[in-house]
């Protein structure tokens, strides 16, 4: 089983979704790099749990750093350079509503193929390691590296291009100040859209399907600003492959597509072409079609790329579907506490994996300590 992603800067997961803890362990980052509480917390808060248009589980993310870093301060801490590792108890549990139905496969998730592969062993209470709850780990990490990464003039935003049909503003096209402005209005919006006429369709869309007993799906926009062109390799190690194979880790995940993505398949090579052009000493790009990746490599303007999320798979509507054990057709409305939609609480496990893909190329080309403080030099 894979658990562990990257080279350079690497990520290890553990944990169930109804088991004592989920974790994270972050390896390789350099000495000396500041780890603040409040910025860490901030970032669970935005893929928390909240309101009617999500699951009635709340858990209180309460991380704790077990290692690897050192605290300068109450509050604050810095790297050792060392493995650090990141537990987030889990409280708020109610396993029998899965003992109940442990032996019918849930249409959409990920039950028969567990069984396939684990041969019955696996942790079913709430998809056990299948669960996105494990993708709160992954956003404490990917705090951590989007600190890093902002110190360094890099930065990422995420919002809900669509949601039940519904449409935000298209960032892909946009202006650079223009993205600019847009990555900070986003930093800290619950409801992440660029557009704030458009939470309220969105929000009444979810809880119509919920009432119903369903639920939705969408499309997130993401751009990444301040890479330098060089990072990525032209062929299995792409900037679009790599972030593509972190993305598709995100449960739900079922597409991702890079700047006009298969728009492209409509124009001719005049219009997706993106004319260098010098302004003053910089070359820079008169359009960005493809999304600021050429030959798998960064050309220096915006990464812009969209994550399409299905539907929410837990829902209470009947179901056809067969029980595992007895080997029969059956019928499954499933009960529990379930998101009616997942699509606005993934855009910080979206900034998160973008993060450790980002932090992992950056030292592989320039080293871990790129990503430190300044070094003093004898």
């Amino acid at each position: 089983m894979k658990n562990t992603f990257g080279q350079a800067i690497a990520m290890t997961i553990v944990g169930e979704s109804h088991g004592p803890m989920i974790g994270a362990v972050l390896d390789g980052l350099a000495p000396g790099i500041v780890v603040e509480r409040e910025w860490i917390a901030s970032r669970l808060r935005l893929r928390s749990a909240r309101g009617e248009i999500a699951t009635a589980r709340h858990e209180k993310d309460a991380f704790r750093l077990e290692s690897g870093v050192l605290e300068a301060e109450p509050g604050r801490w810095v790297t050792t350079g060392t493995p650090i590792l990141i537990a987030i108890p889990n409280h708020d549990t109610i396993s029998k509503d899965y003992t109940r139905t442990g032996d019918l496969l849930r249409p959409g998730h990920a039950d028969y193929t567990a069984y396939a592969k684990y041969h019955g062993y696996q942790d079913i209470r709430g998809g056990g390691h299948f669960s996105g709850r494990l993708t709160a780990a992954v956003v404490a990490a990917g705090a951590i590296l989007q600190s890093a990464l902002g110190e360094k003039g890099i930065r990422f935003g995420t919002h809900v291009l669509r949601l039940a049909g519904i449409d935000d503003v298209r960032l892909q096209g946009k202006t650079e100040d223009e993205l600019s402005e847009a990555v900070d209005t986003l930093r800290d919006r619950d409801f992440p859209v660029v557009d704030p006429e458009r939470e309220a369709p969105m929000t009444d869309a979810i809880l119509r399907a919920k009432g119903d007993k369903d639920s939705v799906g969408g499309i997130l926009e993401t751009v990444i600003l301040g890479l330098a062109p060089g990072l990525g390799e032209p062929f299995f190690d792409s900037v679009e492959g790599l972030l593509a194979h972190a993305l598709f880790a995100i449960p739900a995940v079922k597409g991702v597509s890079f700047g006009d993505g298969v728009a492209l398949a409509d124009m001719r090579g005049s219009a997706a072409n993106d004319a260098p052009v010098m302004d003053g000493e910089s070359l820079r790009f008169r359009s960005n079609h493809n999304g600021g990746v050429n030959g798998g490599i960064t050309n220096g303007m915006p990464v812009v790329f969209q994550t399409v999320v299905k539907p929410t798979p837990s829902i209470a509507k009947a179901q056809d579907t067969v029980d595992y054990k007895r080997r029969e057709n059956a019928t499954l409305a499933l009960k529990g506490r379930h998101d009616p939609a997942i699509v606005p609480r993934a855009r910080e496990v979206v900034n998160a994996m973008s993060a450790l893909v980002v932090a992992d190329l950056i030292a592989q080309r320039y080293g871990t300590d790129a990503l430190g403080p300044e070094r003093r030099t004898r």
